[in-house]
């Protein structure tokens, strides 16, 4: 974040509120006329916002996380309804730990509610705030499910920057790419939730996404059809993220466009803002059957979502910052799918940008997507 920019996540919520005196005609600052008795005004939203806060909180505010979380403006309401769901967590923990009956497991699971719900923006975090989320998750599950997942929380490596090509001539629009996304990254099966489209589209017709069928259910490939896939672009530029208003979506070093899960408000700014149709929305809690959940998981990839909140397509993070390719590569019957590191002279996909005519979609806008076309 450049230091010109107004930091977000600092508001001012220990302003002092100055007290003013006056005097009226008869001279007197106090007393005489007993025109000068205190007023008793009506708290601002600001002052009444601030000493909830403090009655029900505390020393607490001034917790790693905490400022994060209630460092918004907010009216009334919803300073008492952000107040009330916190407080009844606390009061879980509190009832958890003096109850006689309750196990071990019922506090411990209390404490990582409660722990978790005061967290802040991941991309904020050190590595050692990060490592704790994250075995707090994976905690979580096993207090739950009574089984165990691997989390990842690994950090883009230097000299890094991932690309993306397709070839359209290869592509036969089997969709094995689409159901190997869908496994591989524990999208919801109630929906059918999808981050790969393939379309297709008539020979001699050009790129007409209008008229492509996204849903075809005939044998392939088509007579007089050609297929194109699209996703998220990861641009280098990404107005999904320049509209996010609380910066739950961001680029990484490596160029990978994430998303914090546990940050995203769920308004859908980026999804109206992404050109490519790159964004999806969970509208109710996601599921995955447990016998099918890819338990290889890394905290800004294929963990578990919740209702409410935006995911897309990560070049699945738990795989390529482990030195391996997307699902979508490697399912891919035909080799129509081409992924590296675009820093890496030797890599097949600096091979193709270099070797092939290329193309992106919507240039125009500037988006600079690192997701190239190109045809034998």
């Amino acid at each position: 974040m450049s230091d010109n920019k107004k930091k977000w996540f600092t508001l001012n919520l220990n302003s002092k509120h100055k007290q003013t005196s006056s005097s009226c005609g008869c001279g007197k600052t106090s007393g005489g006329c007993n025109s000068h008795q205190p007023k008793k005004e009506e708290l601002s939203n600001d002052a009444f916002f601030e000493a909830a806060v403090d009655a029900s909180i505390g020393d607490e505010r001034h917790k790693d996380g905490f400022d994060q979380v209630f460092d918004v403006k907010m009216d009334r309401r919803s300073a008492f309804k952000k107040l009330t769901a916190s407080l009844l967590i606390g009061a879980g923990a509190a009832a958890s730990c003096t109850s006689v009956t309750s196990s071990s497991e019922s506090k411990e699971k209390a404490q990582i509610d409660w722990e978790e719900q005061f967290k802040g923006n991941y991309k904020l975090m050190d590595d050692k705030e990060k490592s704790a989320t994250v075995d707090r998750l994976v905690r979580s599950y096993q207090l739950r499910t009574g089984k165990n997942i691997n989390m990842s929380s690994k950090n883009a490596e230097e000299d890094v920057l991932f690309g993306y090509a397709f070839n359209i001539s290869k592509c036969q629009g089997y969709m094995d790419c689409v159901s190997a996304c869908v496994e591989e990254n524990n999208q919801d099966r109630n929906s059918e939730m999808q981050y790969i489209r393939i379309h297709e589209m008539k020979d001699g017709k050009g790129f007409n996404f209008n008229e492509a069928d996204d849903n075809y259910y005939h044998e392939v490939p088509a007579e007089g059809h050609f297929y194109m896939g699209t996703q998220c672009f990861h641009c280098d530029n990404p107005p999904c993220v320049e509209v996010c208003p609380v910066q739950a979506t961001w680029r990484e070093e490596d160029g990978l466009v994430v998303v914090d899960y546990d940050w995203c408000v769920g308004c859908r700014y980026c999804m109206a803002a992404c050109p490519y149709d790159g964004r999806r929305f969970n509208w109710s809690k996601p599921e995955v059957p447990e016998e099918e959940i890819n338990k290889n998981q890394h905290y800004l990839g294929n963990r578990m979502r919740k209702k409410g909140v935006m995911e897309k397509c990560t070049f699945c993070v738990q795989r390529s910052r482990a030195g391996k390719n997307p699902a979508c590569v490697e399912a891919c019957p035909t080799g129509a799918r081409i992924f590296g590191n675009l820093l890496d002279p030797n890599s097949t996909i600096r091979w193709v940008l270099e070797n092939k005519k290329v193309f992106r979609l919507k240039e125009d806008l500037g988006t600079e997507p690192k997701f190239w076309y190109f045809m034998d």
